[in-house]
């Protein structure tokens, strides 16, 4: 084979593995980021929850006991002053009920809702959340909650003792939401959008506009800063918006990320990000271990030893006190002190490795996890490590 065709076979193979390696490393659009003014929308709501055996709120607390009387007056019972000082159960809870309503939500669909209470009942299990309206930020109502209340754990206990699991106060209730009040989106009618990505950069955004640009004709993206690109529609576009958008969603682009170390120091955890580099730096790391021991020694004097003389003196030995010549017990302490430094040996890390080579160039000299956060901390205060050094 001629010199000539092998290089051009080397040139291919080198092109593939580059190709390969930046599809590896690739993310699509809607992974990195989201649509401007698409996103859930929160809701709360207050209700109560019946049906508990026993484990409900104490009904002398205000609310509780006020809400309980307004349910029943709006089912037709009414009730007086006097009746309502009387009210007693403790199978009522008052509840918060939160919720996310999802955008293009549509009247008729059904949503989880959360219920959490907010009086001094032990457990929510067995209970049932009643009517309940769940309100936006605007005060207005967008769903209405209602159904049987799941929870995860458990709670049980006697006069001198308790047993929980998970969080008995707390509960979720699958599809227990109607949708009343849908948002508006006039989506179809815009001529314009924003993508905003989840974690700012300047490469990553600008390399979103360039590929936008060389893959959709009629429209224009436009970098505006480092987390929103501007996709400006032309009037020589033809086509739907929505399906505009889950083209541009769908669009691979390369993700770049900073050189960043993240430190645990509570847990011992140290995440490194590919981009980390280090300067050339000589690194040694040893720790000096020191051992006390103490042992007791027992003397025991023989059974025939003669009784020692009346008004004889002690006579001190060691860590104990015997009284000479009798027959009594001697104790005494032996103490040994060891100190022993590791001899570690000084590990030269190279200009610019990559993150593969400094864990390995650290796991060289044996170092810990503990170990590993106070060299990353020393090298960064040397100057050597070309990384953003965050300390959690």
């Amino acid at each position: 084979m001629k010199k000539g065709k092998v290089f051009k076979y080397i040139a291919v193979f080198l092109i593939a593995g580059l190709v390969i390696a930046s599809h590896a490393y690739a993310a699509r659009i809607k992974d990195v980021s989201s649509i401007g003014g698409v996103r859930d929308n929160q809701l709360v709501g207050y209700g109560l929850v019946v049906g508990l055996a026993g484990t409900g709120d104490d009904i002398e607390n205000g609310f509780t006991k006020e809400t309980l009387a307004n349910m029943l007056s709006r089912q037709g019972l009414g009730m007086k002053e006097e009746s309502r000082k009387d009210l007693s159960s403790d199978n009522v809870a008052s509840v918060m009920i939160s919720a996310e309503l999802p955008p293009f939500a549509k009247v008729g669909s059904r949503i989880d809702v959360l219920v959490s209470s907010i009086g001094d009942a032990n457990s929510l299990r067995g209970g049932t959340l009643l009517m309940a309206p769940l309100k936006g930020a605007d005060g207005r109502v967008y769903a209405v909650a209602q159904g049987a209340v799941s929870i995860g754990g458990f709670a049980a206990g006697g006069g001198g003792a308790k047993v929980s699991k998970n969080h008995p106060t707390v509960g979720r209730i699958t599809n227990g939401a109607f949708v009343e009040r849908e948002l508006e989106y006039n989506f179809e009618n815009r001529k314009s959008f924003s993508i905003n990505l989840y974690r700012p950069d300047f490469t990553t955004a600008t390399g979103v506009a360039t590929a936008i640009n060389g893959v959709i004709t009629g429209i224009e993206a436009k970098l505006i800063d480092s987390s929103t690109v501007a996709v400006n529609i032309k009037e020589s576009f033809r086509g739907s918006i929505v399906k505009l958008v889950s083209i541009v969603e769908n669009i691979n682009i390369a993700v770049d990320s900073p050189a960043v170390v993240v430190i645990d120091e509570k847990t011992g955890t140290v995440v490194m990000g590919e981009n980390v580099r280090l300067s050339t730096v000589a690194v040694a790391h040893g720790n000096l271990f020191i051992q006390i021991k103490e042992e007791k020694k027992v003397s025991q004097p023989s059974s025939f030893a003669p009784a020692p003389p009346r008004g004889s003196a002690p006579v001190e030995a060691g860590g104990g006190t015997v009284v000479a010549p009798g027959g009594q017990t001697v104790v005494t302490t032996e103490t040994a002190i060891g100190a022993k430094e590791e001899k570690n040996q000084l590990v030269v890390v190279p200009k610019g490795v990559t993150i593969q080579e400094v864990v390995r160039a650290l796991n060289a000299i044996g170092v810990t996890p503990g170990d590993l956060i106070t060299i990353l901390q020393t090298i960064k205060s040397a100057g050597a490590l070309q990384a953003d050094l965050k300390v959690m």
